[in-house]
C-alpha cells in the first residue's frame, strides 16, 4: 500500500485528491491547522473515526506549513511515498492585504516541506501546486516555456516556490515537479472566489434571500476547468519515470462577464439586474488574460479535460441551487453522469457542503 501526504487536505483540491488516492488503495495522511472551529466539511464524508471499529485509511495530523519543525517531524515519522503540497494562502486579492504572510506561507512553506523531505533522507516524490498567476502579464497562450511576470504577492510567492522546487530537483536529485494549474473550479470552490461567488448568488437570488451581487473586474479573462480532472493530473505527474513540470488547462478562456452571461442565463436570469461593481474587489495590479497551452501534458501524460467552460458553469449552478433547496435545471447532473459514469462525485460535493 502506497502512502501519501497531502498539505491543504481540507481545501477543494486536497479533498478531491484524498478521494482519488483512497480509491486507488493509498493510505492517505493530511496536514491540517488547529483552529477553534472545524474546517473539515469537504472531507467529512471520507473520514471514519477509528473508535467506531471501521477500517481507516485516512489520517489527519495537526501541523502548519509556517512551522518547519512540525513538518519535519511528520514527514520523518510517516516516510510517505508521495507528498502533495497544496497548502497556501491562495486568494490573490487577499495577498495584497497580507503580503508578508502570503510570502511566508505560500513561498517559504514550500521550502519547509522540501527541506523536511531532504533531511528525512526518504525517496518521496514531491508535487508542488504552482499557479497560472505566475504568468501575470505574459502574452497568451502560456506554456512551460513562457516567462513569468507575476503581478501580485501571491504570484511572486508561487514563482519563488516554483524555482525552489526545480532547484531541489537539480541540486539534491529529489523527484520534485511543478503542476502549473490554471483556474479550476467545482462546487467545493471557496465561497470568496469569483466563480463560486456567482453561482451561490444565483441560488440565493432565486430563493429571494439575496438582491445584489458585488463584483470587481468583469473583463479579466481566465482559462477555467473542472477541479477533479486537474487532481488526476497531479497524481499522473508523480507516476512518470522522470520528474517534469506541466501546464494544465483547457486551452480556452472566457471573461468574468461571460461567466455571468452563462451562469445567470442558465438560471433564466439577467445578471445586469443584479450585479453591481464594487471598487474594493479590484486588484492594485490586474492580470488581464490567462490561457493555457497544455500540449505537453496531452502528449506526455495522455491527458485532456472532458469538462470545459459551459459544462463547468452548469455543474456549479446546479450544485448551489440544490444545496439551497431549489429545483435545479439538471444539465450539470447529466454532464457528470455522462462523463464519469456515476454520481459519486456529485454526491460527495453535496454531502461535503451540507456538513
Amino acid at each position: 500500500m502506497k502512502k501519501a501526504l497531502i498539505t491543504g487536505i481540507t481545501g477543494q483540491d486536497g479533498s478531491y485528491l484524498a478521494e482519488l488516492l483512497l480509491s486507488k488503495g493509498y493510505e492517505v495522511h493530511g496536514i491540517m491547522r488547529r483552529a477553534s472551529t472545524f474546517n473539515t466539511r469537504r472531507i467529512d464524508h471520507i473520514y471514519h473515526d477509528p473508535h467506531n471499529g471501521e477500517k481507516v485509511n485516512l489520517y489527519l495530523h495537526y501541523g502548519d506549513i509556517a512551522v518547519g519543525e512540525t513538518l519535519q517531524h511528520i514527514i520523518y515519522n510517516l516516510h510517505p511515498d508521495e507528498v502533495y503540497h497544496l497548502a497556501a494562502q491562495s486568494h490573490v486579492r487577499v495577498s495584497f492585504d497580507m503580503p508578508e504572510y502570503t510570502g511566508d506561507v505560500t513561498g517559504l512553506g514550500t521550502i519547509r516541506i522540501l527541506e523536511a523531505v531532504r533531511k528525512s533522507s526518504i525517496e518521496a516524490r514531491f508535487y508542488q501546486a504552482s499557479s497560472s498567476e505566475m504568468f501575470g502579464e505574459a502574452k497568451p497562450p502560456q506554456n512551460e516555456k513562457t516567462q513569468f511576470e507575476p503581478r501580485s504577492p501571491y504570484a511572486a510567492a508561487k514563482v519563488y516556490a516554483y524555482w525552489m522546487t526545480r532547484n531541489y530537483r537539480e541540486a539534491y536529485n529529489i523527484y520534485a515537479c511543478n503542476g502549473i494549474l490554471f483556474n479550476h473550479e467545482s462546487p467545493r470552490r471557496g465561497e470568496t472566489f469569483v466563480t463560486r461567488k456567482i453561482t451561490r448568488a444565483i441560488a440565493a437570488i432565486k430563493a429571494k434571500k439575496q438582491r445584489h451581487l458585488y463584483l470587481g473586474n468583469l473583463d479579466a479573462k481566465r482559462d477555467w476547468g473542472y477541479a477533479p480532472e486537474y487532481i488526476e493530473v497531479m497524481w499522473l505527474m508523480l507516476q512518470q519515470d522522470e520528474a517534469r513540470d506541466y501546464v494544465i488547462g483547457t486551452g480556452e478562456a472566457h471573461t468574468v462577464r461571460e461567466f455571468l452571461d452563462e451562469a445567470f442565463g442558465y438560471a433564466d436570469l439577467d445578471w445586469k439586474d443584479y450585479v453591481k461593481i464594487d471598487p474594493r474587489y479590484f486588484r492594485p495590479t490586474e492580470v488581464d488574460y490567462l490561457l493555457a497551452e497544455p500540449t505537453k501534458a496531452k502528449k506526455e501524460l495522455n491527458w485532456a479535460p472532458k469538462i470545459k467552460f459551459h459544462e463547468l458553469v452548469r455543474i456549479m449552478v446546479d450544485a448551489d441551487m440544490e444545496l439551497i433547496g431549489l429545483d435545479c435545471p439538471g444539465k450539470g447532473r447529466k454532464i457528470l453522469k455522462d462523463n464519469f459514469g456515476g454520481w459519486h462525485r456529485w454526491e460527495n460535493q453535496i454531502i461535503s457542503m451540507e456538513k
